[in-house]
């Protein structure tokens, strides 16, 4: 598939990274309202709106602030081509709605890059619960505290804002690990939450606390926090039937389930929790690999837009809206 690049902030780049080990994809072309390129493509096409790329393209990789993916994803789907942003969907309940409808009108794919979902791990662990096979599930613990220092508040005006970001680390930093705990578990029936700002000079909070209640009695706890100096990895508890589970990262550490073998295959996901840029792309090589076979086989990606809208929808209500 070709592409273009809506957004050339440090993302990006991992994007081209991604790009350059796919057979026969590429980047065609870039989108920026500054006129930057990425830089580790500093020949590409560069336009300041997807109406004026020259260049035949087939997708769009969104890469802009959270607040602003809606406008490139209904400028492709005005354009009939295809849609991964990177997450979260959106920030509000009409702008994915827009995004989700337009996609549709226009017959193209709307995937959101939530690459955790493609770590062996993950997946495996996702299959056992989908089949019953750890019985009842009691309790889940999910502890994502993180760290970062003011520099990178600073670094950009959205940053740590509501109208641009959406939000602290809920919505930004732990959006990824939220979105596996609601990809396991769904949407709670009842949450109660507390947020505050500590550490930082931000409209949004550094850190927080939930306790949530399941239609099955479930009962959860997500911690997300960007004040936790130096940073810890994430960590996700499953109390169940059959005994505990835990995951570092991603990676099962703790396996002690009763008559089933650890699916684990120790693949640990290279990007600490507490870096602000990546400097790895196999999780988003995988992500583009299967948004392009959903594309080619006209089925539903591995982070769908329904499945994405329903993450952004527990940080919401997490946040009273």
């Amino acid at each position: 598939m070709r592409y273009v690049l809506i957004g050339t902030g440090s993302i990006s780049n991992t994007y081209v990274a991604a790009l350059s080990g796919l057979e026969g994809s590429k980047l065609v072309a870039c989108v920026s309202r500054s006129g930057r390129r990425p830089s580790a493509a500093p020949g590409i096409e560069c336009c300041r709106s997807l109406d004026a790329v020259a260049a035949p393209f087939d997708a769009v990789i969104i890469t802009t602030p959270n607040g602003l993916h809606q406008d490139g994803a209904l400028a492709a789907a005005r354009l009939g081509k295809h849609v991964l942003t990177e997450k979260p969907l959106a920030i509000t309940r009409p702008a994915m709605s827009a995004m989700i409808e337009a996609c549709a009108r226009a017959g193209v794919t709307l995937a959101v890059a939530f690459q955790h979902r493609t770590h062996p791990d993950v997946l495996a662990l996702k299959r056992l619960l989908e089949a019953g096979a750890l019985g009842r599930i009691y309790a889940a613990d999910l502890s994502c505290k993180f760290w970062r220092d003011q520099a990178y508040y600073d670094s950009a005006p959205y940053r740590g804002g509501l109208d641009i970001d959406g939000g602290g680390p809920f919505m930004q930093q732990a959006c990824h690990n939220i979105d596996l705990y609601q990809w396991f578990f769904g949407l709670p029936d009842e949450l109660v939450a507390h947020r505050a700002t500590f550490a930082h000079r931000i409209e949004a909070e550094d850190h927080g606390a939930v306790l949530l209640r399941h239609a099955n009695g479930m009962i959860g706890t997500i911690v997300a926090s960007t004040a936790a100096r130096p940073g810890l990895p994430a960590r996700l508890e499953v109390v169940c039937e059959k005994g505990i589970v835990v995951t570092l990262d991603d990676r099962i550490v703790n396996w002690d389930i009763d008559g089933v073998a650890n699916p684990g295959q120790g693949a640990a996901i290279a990007a600490a929790p507490n870096v602000a840029t990546l400097g790895d792309s196999a999780r988003h090589q995988a992500i583009l690999r299967d948004f392009e076979a959903a594309v080619r086989d006209g089925r539903a990606p591995l982070a769908d837009a329904e499945s994405a809208r329903r993450t952004v929808e527990l940080i919401l209500r997490i946040y009273g809206r």
